[in-house]
């Protein structure tokens, strides 16, 4: 008989539903992502470090897991809801199921629930906390422990995701054959990798909880990368004689985590800057810019931003509780990208300095490779 799981929201509202993931309880913010695919890359993003994910597309795990797609060494979410989850999978790159990922790693999941009136009730009330148990299984007991939980604002969870030493990154995501699987008439450019044909710029990637994609990308480009922890100082980046420094996305509230903040102020017009989402956030608010939180955040891999330069829309990858406040823009910075769902800002860049940054996620992994020209922005900038 399948195991009893439920959902509890702060407002008291109660899911009843079945376990598929490891018995237990667990804590977070829900939230909802708009993703038909790329549930391995969603689970394992750190930037859902203390948030219980909500899959709005009904059917989850019928092309299984795949190790390769994964986005750091574990799941990063604090727990997993689906309305159904499919036992049966197929797909030729499929090294085992769904569920025996989540079981192999700890993950508490629940499936059999009713996601659209989870989304509607966050889209309507917002983000709210939650409890993921199936231990406890008294309502009343489920929604104290779920106004009881001390939420995302104000604290600083990136040292929880991040890296503990400096790392050198060698992983592509091979680039040339993607290039030519999409574009097999054209003929691309493609920068040197071994320091041979012409420099190899270093690149310095401050992790507060990256994506490995990011650092897929910036090989990719051509690009020699170090991922160091997000705590590093100035001094000690500067040190490691970088061309080029890489700001990470990561999870939760980006203003308490101010000592990020004084050192992008003291890198800034020393070396040029890309920040991805919380790193966007950071470089933001080191020049004077304020953020703050989202009713109920941008998920999903189909998100459309529109480039103000190029009038491109982009369609994007998303994952984001917070977002810079338009107001209280510095004249040194200019709005690059803005989101056509709600006018929100997506992308700035410095008017004085090399330095630029966007909201969402070029790297994709998984979602749509739009935006993936970002990368070779950074890399003629470093040039």
């Amino acid at each position: 008989m399948p195991q009893v799981a439920k959902l509890a929201l702060e407002d008291g509202k109660v899911y009843t539903g079945q376990s598929f993931g490891v018995d237990g309880e667990v804590c977070g913010e829900v939230c909802f992502n708009t993703s038909m695919v790329g549930y391995l890359e969603i689970l394992t993003d750190p930037s859902y470090h203390n948030q219980i994910v909500v899959m709005t597309y009904p059917h989850i795990g019928n092309y299984g897991v795949n190790e390769e797609d994964m986005q750091s060494a574990r799941p990063r979410v604090a727990g997993f809801v689906v309305r159904e989850y499919s036992r049966m999978y197929s797909n030729w790159r499929a090294q085992y199921s769904l569920q025996e990922f989540l079981v192999r790693h700890g993950v508490v999941a629940i499936e059999g629930v009713d996601t659209r009136s989870i989304t509607r009730r966050i889209r309507s009330l917002g983000a709210m906390r939650g409890v993921l148990s199936t231990i406890d299984l008294d309502d009343q007991s489920l929604v104290a422990k779920a106004r009881s939980w001390p939420g995302l604002v104000g604290r600083d969870i990136t040292r929880e995701v991040m890296c503990d030493e400096p790392i050198a990154w060698t992983e592509s995501l091979e680039a040339v054959a993607e290039f030519r699987m999409e574009y097999p008439n054209r003929v691309f450019r493609l920068y040197p990798t071994n320091g041979q044909a012409g420099k190899t710029p270093h690149v310095v990637l401050l992790d507060f909880g990256t994506k490995w994609n990011i650092a897929r990308r910036l090989v990719d480009v051509g690009c020699r990368v170090t991922v160091v922890p997000g705590r590093m100082s100035a001094r000690e980046i500067l040190e490691l004689n970088p061309d080029g420094i890489m700001l990470s996305n990561g999870p939760g509230d980006p203003e308490p985590v101010a000592y990020a903040q004084e050192t992008i102020r003291q890198l800034l017009g020393k070396k040029p800057i890309f920040g991805i989402c919380l790193g966007h956030e950071l470089l933001a608010l080191a020049c004077g810019a304020r953020t703050f939180k989202l009713k109920f955040g941008h998920r999903g891999a189909n998100h459309p931003v529109m480039n103000l330069e190029t009038k491109v829309v982009e369609i994007t990858v998303q994952n984001h509780g917070f977002a810079v406040d338009a107001d209280s823009l510095p004249d040194c910075l200019e709005v690059t990208h803005i989101n056509l769902n709600d006018q929100t800002i997506e992308g700035l860049r410095h008017r004085h300095v090399p330095a630029m940054c966007v909201q969402y996620h070029p790297e994709a992994g998984a979602g749509p490779h739009d935006s993936k020209y970002l990368f070779r922005q950074f890399r003629e900038m470093m040039s």
